[in-house]
């Protein structure tokens, strides 16, 4: 089966198809709709042969669709119909939860995704949980107001870097993971890890695409099968 991957974020929409090296994109940002997305997307990979899709989300994901609209896109994702729109099977995951599982070896591991917001999930022997840390209060603000991309552009790298250590140390503590994985595409902007963490292997999208397509072993791609395969409407 061959999959396309699409990975909707605040800034960019990367594309990415089984066989294929090169990841595409186009810009997002607070206009972009659903529908719109759609046409980009099919759009950008005419050239692609693929059989099924699987979307990263940035908010929570019920029964294959957006639970809520995007903080930081347009309106018109609750509800919308992937499945029509492309004419293919749909999988759509949370992006941080597709990130992490891209990246899960074992145990409890936190993932947090420092880029346009902060992304997060929880994975628990092999138990993936989609999480919305992002938008829980901090100092003056959310913890996405000072490790999000805002924050980053507000305060300069070198608060930023300090904030992503407070805001990870805090997280820690209160939810004790054997593992941390830093992702994101503001992570490249750490110059020192905080304790116990380690940074994404590969870039973010390719991450996605390995969890997608399978290529992190037996238990991914049984998830992926599973869910891609089931008929439209009905629940994971």
């Amino acid at each position: 089966m061959n999959i396309l991957v699409v990975d909707v974020g605040g800034t960019n929409v990367k594309i990415l198809a089984t066989g294929q090296k090169e990841v595409r994109k186009f810009p997002s940002g607070l206009k972009l709709t659903a529908r719109q997305m759609v046409l980009q997307v099919k759009k950008l990979a005419g050239d692609w042969k693929y059989d099924a899709v699987s979307i990263g989300y940035p908010g929570p994901v019920l029964r294959n669709r957006p639970a809520a609209e995007p903080h930081n896109l347009g309106r018109g994702w609750m509800g919308f119909d992937f499945e029509a729109a492309f004419k293919r099977p749909v999988k759509v995951m949370n992006d941080a939860a597709m990130q992490a599982l891209g990246s899960y070896r074992t145990g409890k591991m936190l993932f947090l995704g420092l880029g346009t917001g902060l992304g997060s999930t929880l994975i628990l022997d092999g138990i993936v949980g989609p999480m919305e840390l992002g938008h829980l209060p901090y100092k003056k603000g959310t913890y996405e107001d000072y490790v999000g991309d805002r924050g980053l552009q507000q305060r300069g790298k070198k608060q930023w870097r300090k904030h992503v250590g407070d805001v990870v140390e805090r997280l820690v503590a209160a939810l004790q993971p054997d593992d941390v994985v830093l992702g994101g595409g503001n992570a490249k902007h750490l110059k020192q890890l905080p304790p116990g963490c380690r940074v994404l292997a590969t870039t973010p999208m390719r991450s996605k695409a390995a969890s997608a397509c399978g290529r992190r072993g037996r238990r991914v791609l049984s998830f992926q099968k599973k869910t891609m395969c089931r008929p439209a409407g009905r629940s994971r």
